[in-house]
C-alpha cells in the first residue's frame, strides 16, 4: 500500500459516514469531544470528491489507498449515495438537514459496508 496514511483517513471518514450517533453529536450538536478535532460532513465530502477523486476514479486508487476492486466498488457506492442526495437537494444544506433526509440511510448503510470491507482486509 503506497499511501497508508491516506487509507487510514479514508477508513476514518467511512466510519464517520456510517455512524448516525457520531453525526448527531459532532456535526449537529458540535460536541467535538467525540472527535480528535473539528468535524463536519463537508470534510468527508472534500476528502472523497475533491482531495482524492475517489468519487469518480475509485479504481485508480487501487494500490495507493485501496487494496482491490471490491474496496473500490464499495467506496464508490458511498460516493454515489452522496451524489444522489446532492443532485436532488443541492450542496448547500446544513449537516442537520442532510442527515434528516430519507436518502441518508443509504449513505449510512453504504458507508458501514465500505468501512467493514476496508477494516476487515487490514
Amino acid at each position: 500500500m503506497k499511501y497508508l496514511n491516506l487509507r487510514n483517513e479514508l477508513i476514518f471518514y467511512l466510519k464517520v459516514l456510517s455512524d448516525a450517533e457520531y453525526q448527531r453529536s459532532c456535526w449537529i450538536n458540535h460536541d467535538y469531544q467525540c472527535s480528535i478535532e473539528y468535524d463536519e460532513f463537508d470534510l468527508a465530502v472534500h476528502f472523497l470528491f475533491d482531495d482524492t477523486a475517489l468519487s469518480s476514479e475509485s479504481e485508480s486508487w487501487i494500490g495507493l489507498c485501496l487494496k482491490n476492486k471490491e474496496e473500490a466498488f464499495k467506496v464508490k457506492r458511498v460516493c454515489d449515495a452522496i451524489e444522489v442526495i446532492f443532485e436532488k437537494y443541492g450542496t448547500l444544506l446544513s449537516d442537520r438537514e442532510y442527515v434528516a433526509l430519507p436518502e441518508w440511510g443509504i449513505v449510512l448503510s453504504a458507508a458501514m459496508d465500505a468501512h467493514k470491507c476496508l477494516v476487515d482486509s487490514v
